[in-house]
């Protein structure tokens, strides 16, 4: 028996979200993006704004220009956190198999649960009715076989309706798309395909033998081969709650200075290490990300063998993998870190080895440094280096 995976998707899911709060924002060109900075990237765009010229990525001072009615609201985390948990209540009672992929998008694993709810294409209509009437969200939904190909139905379907793809039809499905829709065809695989190989379509890389399809993607070649013939077995994974201490921030100007962004660096550090002392966490995952002035994103991350809290701890590893990530001479405008996978610390004391005096007394500044954030706030304490 074949899948049957229904993908939903609600176009510009934040600003949609605003909107069920704000009415008068219907209608209008509406972007999401970080205030007090016109070089910030715009995070979201509604339909309205997309039809100025304005897009997802493109910075807020020129968008402005390009669409002086255009409104701009600031990220909401906590409104969006709230739509995705009541969109997450109404889809899990159709399937026990759902997967939010990120806000506003979300896959369902029907298979097996014609008896209870008809056809697959019955259940996507009648969650899309659902969401749109009870929750004011408007979407789209699409089904195929697969997650990748469900994904693409309901990308190209109008809004607010539902796109079918019959068993079978997949490959001829996304033929005639761009090669760029399969996953893991990146801007400069684009370029290598267009200007090597004059390919443009999924059905050109299809075409394609495996042995020029190892040249351009190397070990991901039989993966990509798949994808353009419509093949995916990848599963809908059920939602895992996994808590992260993340601080990012942009970049006053464009940098390219190291000591300037190791400076940065640091201070990303060590503010997510005071949230890390404040619950008693020790994580055993770390991740940086970093975005340079051409948009081009670098993201690594990193085990953490021995679990600490301190800044002075974590930072070393962090910056060792920074330099080496970091040696294209374009300059860098954000930057973000991040630590996951956490552990409780012992309450154990060590009896047979002592902390080392150097680590305690630095131990000691650092609480000392906590309570002086606490009383007169973050921007209190500013970092320096020596030379």
């Amino acid at each position: 028996m074949h899948r049957h995976i229904i993908h939903l998707h609600i176009p510009a899911f934040p600003i949609a979200a605003a909107r069920v709060c704000r009415p008068e924002l219907r209608d209008r060109p509406v972007a999401i993006a970080p205030p007090h900075s016109e070089r910030a990237l715009l995070l979201s765009v509604s339909l309205e704004a997309r039809r100025e010229g304005i897009f997802k990525g493109m910075d807020l001072g020129k968008a402005v220009k390009f669409c002086p009615d255009l409104i701009v609201l600031p990220p909401d985390q906590d409104l969006t956190a709230r739509a995705s948990y009541a969109l997450a209540g109404m889809v899990s009672r159709y399937t026990p198999l759902w997967e939010p992929s990120r806000p506003g998008h979300v896959y369902l694993d029907v298979t097996g649960t014609g008896r209870l709810w008809g056809k697959a294409k019955d259940i996507a209509l009648h969650v899309r009715q659902e969401v749109r009437e009870r929750l004011r969200l408007p979407g789209a939904a699409g089904v195929a076989a697969n997650k990748l190909v469900s994904h693409l139905a309901s990308r190209i379907v109008s809004s607010g309706g539902v796109l079918d793809v019959d068993y079978g039809r997949e490959s001829a499905f996304i033929a005639p798309m761009k090669a760029t829709v399969l996953p893991g065809v990146t801007r400069i695989h684009k370029r290598v395909l267009l200007e090597e190989l004059s390919i443009i379509l999924v059905r050109q890389v299809a075409a394609l033998d495996m042995g020029s399809l190892a040249l351009v993607f190397g070990r991901q070649a039989h993966v990509i081969h798949q994808r353009a013939l419509g093949i995916d077995p990848t599963p809908v994974y059920p939602p895992q709650r996994e808590p992260v201490i993340t601080e990012e921030v942009i970049l006053p100007q464009d940098e390219n200075d190291e000591t300037k962004l190791l400076g940065t660096l640091y201070s990303l550090v060590e503010k997510c290490s005071a949230a890390l002392r404040r619950r008693s966490l020790h994580p055993r995952r770390a991740g940086m990300m970093f975005r340079y002035a051409d948009q081009k994103e670098v993201v690594r991350k990193i085990q953490i063998p021995h679990g600490s809290a301190w800044g002075f701890d974590l930072y070393p590893a962090l910056e060792t993998l920074f330099v080496k990530t970091c040696q294209r001479r374009v300059r860098i405008r954000f930057m973000k870190v991040w630590f996951k996978d956490f552990l409780s610390p012992d309450p154990q004391l060590l009896l047979f080895s002592p902390p080392a005096k150097s680590t305690e007394k630095r131990a000691e500044v650092t609480r000392a440094l906590d309570r002086v954030r606490e009383k007169y706030g973050d921007e209190a304490i500013r970092y320096a280096r020596v030379t």
